[in-house]
């Protein structure tokens, strides 16, 4: 009973955090903000519904698949947005009005310099 009810609990989760991050990826104003966004929220989501899977139907082989889905998620989704973001950066993907810094850029507030 106590099983099912935190399976259920950590699926509900998982799921509100994937739904907090499709929202985000379609408020926030630019593209670093959104690949932020999908890169955590996703990652965290995902990992609460394979834990609460794994309370679901616990095995070891259920172990096992879950630990390894749950470590491959939780170190490719930040290395993949960040090789996004840096392709979006030099892309020339705009900033946010809102940024202040552009510390690639070497100037606060004043947009990026020409790549070299």
């Amino acid at each position: 009973m106590i099983r099912s009810v935190a399976a259920s609990a950590l699926l509900l989760l998982g799921t509100a955090l994937i739904a907090i991050s499709a929202v985000g990826l379609i408020r926030l104003p630019d593209v670093y903000n959104r690949m932020n966004s999908v890169a955590k929220a996703a990652s965290l989501g995902v990992s609460c519904v394979l834990l609460g899977v794994f309370l679901l139907i616990p095995g070891w082989r259920t172990a096992v698949v879950v630990l390894v889905a749950v470590g491959l998620q939780l170190f490719t989704a930040p290395v993949g947005a960040y090789a996004l973001g840096r392709a979006a950066y030099r892309a020339g993907a705009p900033l946010a009005p809102i940024t202040r810094y552009d510390e690639l850029g070497g100037r606060a507030g004043e947009g990026r310099d020409e790549p070299s």
